[in-house]
């Protein structure tokens, strides 16, 4: 069995209405100032509004950035520290969905260790003790709130950094399912099959142990059965839950193991042609669970039987992957690099970018020159 060593860092609070709880929650850090970070679609959503009354009604004074976009840059991080340096907070608060909470951990490692965020790329890099932050997902995808990674694009090479530290784990993750009703249907969609992404690859990669396996059946149990019905009745508040809950479920399967293959050649489409991380790493992931599947056809099975307990063992790979090209087509996504209108001409390109990618190494089977392109051609 696979030793492992986890600590729990993060203080999980879930339920209808428990967003209200915010103010009294910062106020228990006794913090002089509070940072909001959080994107602007969140504004419009009323999120952001709802949260500094919710502050200011704590006592506490609010300050706010927003200055980034989905797939936060090493740029985007910079104005944030210098949005920080200006105000001088003493507790973070990453409002939004996974760029939200990426960005305020980039912020918070740079800011509180000084450098550049390219400084901490990699693990264990965090040169002082981090500002307490609390992540409060508005999405059901990254589980971000339950991981010490900061996902950060380089500004110049789209090269994205994995930054993680046990440090910037966050204090407090309040999971409130009211708040990803807001949700387009597309950002639904896209959250959705990141989320399924992540309980399917954290189960079967080369780190996986009997504590990450347990986050991940359970995450994809509570994930299929509930990403359908957000998709054809937005207002589930059932279903809403299960979505946000399987998707931190998932991110604290990352946080005690890793992703695989899917993610490594999905990231390489995002830097080149700015596919969203949601369609393009459910593009690859049929292809991979099949590839994964020729040796490892019982961790498929396994997982599977969270939904189809008549599972068997040498159908589980092909029929999970229906399942998640069946769910792709429910959410309106591309199947396929020609209906990105991406030519097949990148794909050796895809091949070397992809082998760059940490998460490719602890893939199931190897992810090599000839598998990669495997992988990219059956999608073609």
């Amino acid at each position: 069995m696979q030793p492992f060593d986890a600590t729990s860092r993060t203080r999980i609070i879930f339920g209808q209405g428990t967003f209200a709880r915010l103010g009294a929650l910062a106020a228990e850090f006794r913090p002089e100032c509070v940072l909001v970070v959080s994107d602007r679609g969140l504004i419009d959503a009323g999120h952001f509004a709802a949260a500094v009354d919710s502050l200011q009604q704590a006592g506490l004074r609010v300050e706010s950035f927003h200055d980034f976009s989905e797939n936060p840059t090493s740029d985007m991080v910079d104005a944030g520290v210098a949005k920080a340096a200006e105000v001088q907070p003493d507790l973070l608060i990453g409002l939004g969905g996974g760029s939200s909470m990426d960005c305020c951990k980039g912020i918070n490692f740079v800011y509180s260790g000084g450098g550049s965020i390219h400084d901490y790329h990699g693990v264990g890099k965090a040169t002082a003790d981090m500002l307490p932050m609390i992540a409060i997902p508005t999405t059901s995808g990254t589980g971000s709130e339950a991981q010490s990674f900061a996902l950060i694009s380089d500004a110049e090479t789209h090269v994205k950094m994995a930054c993680g530290d046990p440090k910037a784990a966050c204090a407090i993750a309040l999971l409130d399912p009211e708040l990803t009703l807001t949700q387009p249907r597309h950002v639904t969609a896209l959250t959705g099959i990141d989320a399924i992404s992540h309980a399917i690859e954290t189960y079967v990669c080369t780190r996986r142990n009997p504590m990450s396996v347990t986050y991940s059946r359970r995450a994809f149990g509570l994930l299929a059965s509930g990403f359908s019905h957000v998709l054809s009745d937005p207002e589930d508040l059932e279903a809403r839950s299960r979505m946000q809950l399987g998707a931190c479920f998932a991110g604290m399967a990352i946080e005690s193991s890793m992703l695989g293959a899917a993610h490594a050649t999905a990231n390489p489409l995002t830097a080149r042609h700015n596919i969203t991380h949601g369609q393009a790493v459910g593009l690859m992931l049929p292809a991979v669970i099949r590839l994964n599947g020729q040796y490892h056809a019982d961790w498929y099975a396994e997982l599977l039987r969270e939904v189809e307990p008549a599972a068997v063992e040498d159908e589980a790979p092909e029929q999970l992957a229906t399942m998640v090209t069946r769910w792709l087509e429910e959410s309106q996504l591309k199947t396929s690099l020609n209906a990105l209108s991406i030519p097949e001409s990148g794909i050796e390109g895809f091949v070397e970018e992809a082998l760059q990618q940490w998460t490719g190494t602890f893939n199931p089977v190897p992810l090599d020159k000839s598998n990669a392109e495997r992988l990219y051609r059956s999608v073609a």
